[in-house]
């Protein structure tokens, strides 16, 4: 391998690990964003897409580039199955291919696919895209969190835009002591000590960061999962007083939108049926959403606040164990994904 070719390897992986992994699937915005028979342009991974959705809730995820002249689809008309650029009027289907060029009906661009397309599944109120490279164009499996799957669970989607890379988001989660300090005067986490021990203990599907010395007080531990797609699970107790349910937990995924900005997607659930489901939902509306936004407030004042190279002038101790895995788990992933893995 040249020096050339060396150098513009690093580079790419620099780039993969700003920007976020490739080869598997990532939450992108809620559902909610997109409605029947409407389009919006969206960031992720450093790029720009177009989600539109069909009037019978089909959902769609497009480069938004025009093959003809690379005009943003975004820009364009919303046709029911297809959207048209408006700067010529071609025609692009859900799937990428040229439908139409109504300026030389008949040309060679039509039936070709010149667009882009991501495959895409809808999962607990959040869309969901795997940004595949060339070698692994065909979506990787995958399994989902489940708190959002299995019956008897009740989550809601809590979703909040940061400026701040996505690495940070996720490193916070990883990060469990943080609980402790930054969320002390806030909804149940003033419990348990301020000084601890931790450890970390692999899994099948990724690893734990937890306490040594103390269980079921505070944020005493966390789950890194990778099963096609990120995501965190951590466990926080809850008082008598907050209704029926047991722990109160949380499900965490980060969608990076390019390198200084990211998604933050939460879904807060407890597991309840029947009658508790509804008691816990009114709850959860009336009284606890707005202490928890009040806490993802502080991680976002937090995390803004630090500078763009805080990652890079640090002194970091026992507590960062989790912290320092994910970063060698994501530079390795990132100089595989760019070719330069020895």
């Amino acid at each position: 391998m040249t020096a050339t070719t060396t150098a513009s390897a690093a580079s790419a992986a620099d780039h993969i690990y700003a920007t976020g992994m490739r080869n598997q699937w990532h939450p992108v915005v809620p559902s909610s964003f997109v409605a029947p028979g409407a389009m919006r342009k969206v960031t992720a991974l450093g790029e720009n897409w177009l989600l539109f959705r069909r009037s019978d809730g089909t959902l769609s995820m497009l480069a938004d580039r025009c093959p003809h002249r690379g005009a943003p689809l975004s820009l364009g008309k919303h046709l029911g199955d297809r959207v048209a650029c408006w700067y010529h009027g071609v025609e692009v289907e859900g799937d990428g291919t040229v439908a139409s060029v109504p300026g030389l009906p008949g040309c060679n661009l039509e039936g070709k696919k010149l667009v882009r397309s991501l495959p895409v599944r809808e999962v607990s109120g959040a869309i969901l895209a795997y940004f595949g490279d060339e070698q692994h164009p065909e979506p990787a499996e995958l399994t989902l969190p489940e708190p959002l799957t299995e019956p008897g669970t009740e989550a809601f989607l809590c979703y909040a835009e940061w400026n701040v890379p996505w690495r940070f988001a996720v490193e916070n989660l990883l990060d469990p002591m943080h609980g402790a300090f930054l969320h002390h005067d806030s909804h149940t986490m003033y419990d348990g000590d301020t000084a601890a021990k931790f450890r970390i203990r692999e899994t099948e599907r990724g690893y734990f960061f937890e306490k040594t010395d103390q269980r079921g007080v505070n944020f005493d531990w966390v789950e890194l999962c990778q099963t096609g797609v990120d995501w965190v699970d951590l466990s926080i107790p809850y008082p008598p007083s907050a209704g029926p349910g047991g722990a109160f937990g949380i499900v965490g995924m980060v969608c990076p939108v390019d390198e200084e900005r990211c998604g933050v997607f939460f879904w807060r659930y407890r597991r309840v049926e029947g009658w508790q489901r509804d008691t816990w939902r009114f709850l959860y509306k009336t009284l606890i959403e707005k202490r928890h936004w009040e806490v993802l407030e502080q991680d976002r004042v937090m995390l803004e606040a630090m500078p763009a190279d805080a990652d890079q002038r640090e002194n970091l101790y026992q507590h960062d164990l989790g912290v320092v895995r994910l970063r060698r788990l994501y530079k390795a992933t990132a100089q595989a994904q760019a070719g330069t893995a020895s």
